[in-house]
C-alpha cells in the first residue's frame, strides 16, 4: 500500500515538476523560437536538461527544425524495462506548443518544446525509495525512521522549501529580482545546481523581457521624429473607432500636411527638413494636451491626430490651435506662395454618434477634407463629417 501511494505520488510530483519547469521557460523559448535565437534556445535547453530524470531536450523552431538538443550520452542508456514502462510510460514525454502575441493580441505558434524523461533513472529512483521502505518496515527500526525524517527535513526539504518560496514570490515582470535562497550547505550539490540553475533562468528571461519591451517600443515609434509611427497609429485608431461605436461617443481625425516641404527640402537641405520634420512633430504633440489623443507621423511630411471623444467643433478648435502652434515656430519657408513662414494645411474628419460608417470612411473623408484644403490655396482647415464622403 505504502509503494502504490508512493508511486501515486511520484507520479504526481514528475508530471508538475516538468510542466512547472516547462512553463517557468516559455516566456524565454517563445522569444528564442521567434527570434530563431540558437542561442538562447540553447540556454532555455540547458536549463531544462539540469533537472533530474531527463534524457533529452529539444527546442524547435515553427517548422520543426531544432534550434537546440541535448540528450544523454550514448554510453548512458536511456533504459526501457518493464518496470519503468509500468509505472512512468504515459509520463515520461513532454511537448509544449510555443505561442507568440502579436499586436492584435491574437497567438500564433513559433515553435514548441519536447522534453524526455529515462525511464530507467526514475524506476531506479521507485526502487531505491521501495527498498528503504521495506528495509524500514522490516527492522521496525523507529528511531532510525526519525533520524531519516529529521535529517532529510533539515538538510533537503528545508532547502526545497526555501527554494519554492522564492519562487513563487518572484516579480513575473522582473524575474531578474528574485529572492535567491541562501543554502550554503548546499553550495556544491544538486540543490546548489538548481538554484543556480533557475538564477541563469531568470536572468535570461529577464533579458528576453527587456529585449521584447525594446522590439516593441522600435516597431511603433518614428524613427526620425520619435513620435508614433503609422503601425502605432492603425492600431490606436482601430481600437479607439471600435470603442467609439460601442460607446456610442464621437471621434475625429486630423491630417496635418507641411505646405510645399518638397521645396522646402530642396533648397534648405535635408538636414534642415529632418529638423523641420522633429520640430513639427513636437510641437503638435505638445499642444496636444489630453494623454488619451494621438499624434503619428503617418507619412513623409504628412501627421495624423486621433481625438477620441472629440466632436466636429472640438477638433476643430484643436486644429486651430495646432495651427497657431506651426506658425509660431516661425520657420522661414521663402519659397512658398503663400506665407513667408513654414504652414500648414488640415483635413478633418468627426464620425457623430452612432453614424453607420467604417474606419476607412472616416480616414478618406479626413483625407478628402486635407486635399480640399490644398486645392483652396494651402495654409487652412477643411472640416466634414464621415457621412459627407462622396
Amino acid at each position: 500500500m505504502e509503494l502504490a501511494s508512493y508511486a501515486e505520488k511520484m507520479r504526481h510530483d514528475i508530471q508538475r515538476d516538468n510542466r512547472q519547469k516547462l512553463e517557468l521557460v516559455d516566456a524565454v523559448a517563445v522569444e528564442a523560437a521567434f527570434q530563431s535565437n540558437n542561442d538562447l534556445a540553447d540556454r532555455v535547453v540547458r536549463g531544462l536538461f539540469n533537472g533530474e530524470h531527463v534524457a533529452r531536450v529539444v527546442l524547435r523552431d515553427e517548422f520543426g527544425r531544432p534550434l537546440a538538443e541535448h540528450q544523454v550520452s550514448r554510453s548512458a542508456p536511456i533504459g526501457n524495462g518493464w518496470l519503468s514502462q509500468w509505472l512512468f510510460g504515459d509520463i515520461l514525454h513532454y511537448i509544449e506548443s510555443l505561442e507568440y502575441e502579436l499586436d492584435d493580441n491574437s497567438l500564433t505558434q513559433v515553435g514548441e518544446v519536447e522534453l524526455l524523461l529515462a525511464p530507467d533513472s526514475l524506476s531506479r529512483q521507485f526502487v531505491e525509495r521501495g527498498l528503504e521502505i521495506l528495509l524500514i518496515s522490516l527492522l521496525e527500526a523507529v528511531a532510525l525512521a526519525l533520524v531519516v525524517v529529521v535529517g532529510f527535513h533539515f538538510f533537503i526539504t528545508r532547502s526545497l522549501l526555501k527554494v519554492y518560496e522564492s519562487v513563487i514570490n518572484t516579480d513575473p515582470h522582473q524575474p531578474e529580482k528574485w529572492p535567491k535562497p541562501n543554502l550554503p550547505h548546499h553550495r556544491y550539490d544538486e540543490i546548489g545546481r538548481l538554484v543556480e540553475s533557475l538564477d541563469t533562468l531568470l536572468h535570461a528571461s529577464q533579458r528576453a523581457l527587456e529585449q521584447r519591451d525594446q522590439l516593441q517600443q522600435v516597431s511603433t515609434t518614428d524613427g526620425l521624429t520619435g513620435i508614433a509611427n503609422r503601425r502605432r497609429f492603425n492600431t490606436f485608431y482601430s481600437q479607439q473607432f471600435s470603442h467609439a461605436q460601442r460607446t456610442g461617443e464621437p471621434i475625429s481625425v486630423i491630417f496635418i500636411d507641411i505646405d510645399y516641404f518638397k521645396q522646402f527640402n530642396d533648397d534648405y537641405g535635408h538636414v534642415m527638413g529632418d529638423d523641420t520634420l522633429r520640430a513639427v512633430a513636437h510641437t503638435l504633440t505638445d499642444h496636444v494636451a489630453r494623454s488619451k489623443d494621438l499624434v503619428a507621423r503617418y507619412n513623409g511630411e504628412k501627421f495624423a491626430c486621433v481625438l477620441p471623444g472629440t466632436d466636429k467643433q472640438g477638433a476643430t478648435r484643436v486644429a486651430q490651435q495646432l495651427q497657431r502652434a506651426i506658425m509660431n515656430l516661425a520657420i522661414p519657408h521663402a519659397y512658398s506662395p503663400v506665407h513667408h513662414h513654414l504652414t500648414v494645411s488640415m483635413g478633418l474628419a468627426s464620425l457623430s454618434p452612432m453614424a453607420p460608417t467604417t474606419p476607412e470612411v472616416l480616414l478618406e473623408c479626413a483625407g478628402q477634407r486635407l486635399y480640399q484644403a490644398k486645392r483652396l490655396g494651402r495654409n487652412r482647415i477643411e472640416a466634414g463629417a464621415a457621412e459627407n464622403v462622396r
